[in-house]
């Protein structure tokens, strides 16, 4: 399970939260929090700007003698601003959690629209505001709590005659980053919830599809061929590779079974002559077969060593066949020639059977372009079969024409045939058909395999034609050659 995909993928997720989560609420928190002070002291700033505005729109110091000497006293000064102050700064309208005040050039507090909140004594503005229009903190000591604090001066005409100020307590604006913080929080929870229901469609979809397959292919790696557990329904690449599998274990299971049928065909075929080989000589060498008759059992064992040695050859061409993908040297020659020659070859057996065989051409020459020794084998197999197959004083017809651009070869015997449901079977490897098991037992089985493995390497087609008690004719085409 701690080794599986799902496993892996489900920590991921779960890391991915943990540090989605921590980044957050720390980074993210801190430049959220950061932004929102901006923000916040920037409206402050707008609405500072225009209470100081206001102000010098109302000659408050121009009007007030107080203000205009330099001379006049600290108290009268103030008192005469206060008044002004008193009657018309209540009128401003700020949400209750602002406290304005209104300074003079000294610093000193003229007006608070909460006086129980003034700090006893305000600190140099170019220390505490640094060069910046807000601040955050607790006036050097002066409050309880830290405020935001925005400060905009009211100047007329090139002089200063105080400043307004606007504070903000900063629970109010920490407060208003929390109700921030819990939006990214949730909308980040809502996003995380929906990629578990991918991450659970991926488990129905993907995952489970998925340890079906691991779970079959474990089966056919057993041998369990027959493993009948891998069903999937969806119509993905999930399912092709479900079906995939499937067809491979089909196939190895034909292999299988092939192979036990080629081990046993094949011992069965080694095992009959090694058995009378084994037996004759072992009469001899006991004396149980006398001198004089011993050169009729040598001959037999000859035959049945000829027979072993075919077998032999014929396992060797088929094997490569399968290891090199049949190579093929390919030439322009002349398919008579070859014809001529194969069917010379067998006039002894022609002969103990009285067959004659018949070559019918149209044409002086059939120029064919094809790999010569293993279309010479194959006319060689067809021929081999047709007197197996074929009764006394019976006669066997090639015919060679040309259609459609090729050259076609047909091999007919007049034999015992081949019946319908026998026929799709010949091709394969050491199969015989049953008639013919008790009156030819010197076939190999490989003759048709090793033709039809030729003749699908040339890219060409042979087929057969057969009825019982009739005959059989096998036809094949070949690429016209030059010449």
């Amino acid at each position: 399970m701690k080794n599986s995909i799902y496993y892996k993928i489900l920590i991921g997720y779960i890391i991915f939260a943990t540090l989605s989560l921590t980044l957050i609420n720390t980074v993210i928190s801190y430049k959220v929090m950061d932004m929102e002070t901006a923000r916040q002291a920037t409206e402050l700033s707008s609405q500072a700007d225009s209470v100081s505005s206001y102000c010098i729109k109302n000659n408050y110091y121009t009007n007030n003698p107080a203000n205009n000497s330099a001379n006049n006293s600290a108290n009268s000064s103030s008192d005469n601003s206060i008044y002004d102050y008193q009657k018309d700064m209540s009128r401003i309208p700020l949400t209750q959690d602002i406290t304005l005040w209104v300074t003079g050039p000294a610093n000193t507090i003229l007006y608070s629209s909460f006086p129980e909140e003034n700090p006893e004594k305000l600190p140099d503005f170019s220390q505490y505001f640094k060069n910046t229009y807000y601040a955050v903190g607790n006036f050097f000591g002066q409050t309880e709590e830290e405020w935001l604090t925005v400060y905009s001066p009211i100047e007329k005409d090139g002089q200063n005659y105080g400043y307004i100020m606007l504070n903000k307590p900063m629970p109010v604006v920490k407060n208003s980053h929390t109700r921030i913080m819990n939006m990214i929080n949730v909308t980040f929870i809502i996003m995380f919830a929906i990629s578990m229901i991918i991450l659970v469609i991926f488990s129905v979809c993907v995952y489970k599809p998925l340890t079906k397959i691991m779970t079959a292919s474990k089966e056919y790696a057993m041998g369990n061929y027959e493993y009948e557990g891998l069903k999937i329904h969806s119509q993905d690449e999930m399912k092709i590779l479900a079906d995939s599998l499937t067809f491979m274990s089909s196939a190895f299971q034909n292999l299988y079974a092939a192979q036990k049928k080629f081990i046993a065909n094949i011992s069965h075929d080694f095992r009959s002559p090694l058995t009378s080989i084994k037996g004759y000589v072992e009469a001899m060498l006991d004396g149980t077969i006398p001198l004089e008759a011993q050169e009729k059992y040598l001959n037999i064992v000859l035959s049945e060593t000829e027979r072993l040695n075919k077998l032999t050859g014929s396992l060797l061409t088929l094997n490569s066949f399968d290891a090199n993908g049949t190579m093929l040297e390919l030439t322009d020659f002349d398919f008579l020639i070859i014809a001529k020659n194969t069917i010379a070859s067998f006039e002894g057996q022609c002969n103990a059977k009285n067959i004659k065989i018949r070559l019918n051409h149209e044409n002086s020459a059939y120029m064919v372009h094809a790999d010569q020794m293993k279309i010479q084998q194959v006319i060689y197999n067809l021929i081999d079969n047709a007197i197996k197959f074929s009764r006394n004083d019976s006669e066997i017809i090639i015919n060679v024409y040309n259609k459609n651009g090729k050259v076609f070869v047909a091999v007919k015997d007049f034999g015992v045939g081949i019946s319908s449901e026998n026929q799709l079977k010949i091709w394969e490897r050491f199969y015989k058909v049953d008639d013919s098991r008790g009156k030819d037992k010197k076939g190999t089985g490989l003759g048709l395999a090793i033709v039809k493995e030729i003749i699908t390497a040339h890219n060409e087609n042979i087929n057969v034609i057969s009825t019982e008690g009739v005959g059989t004719q096998f036809v094949f085409s070949l690429l016209k050659g030059k010449g």
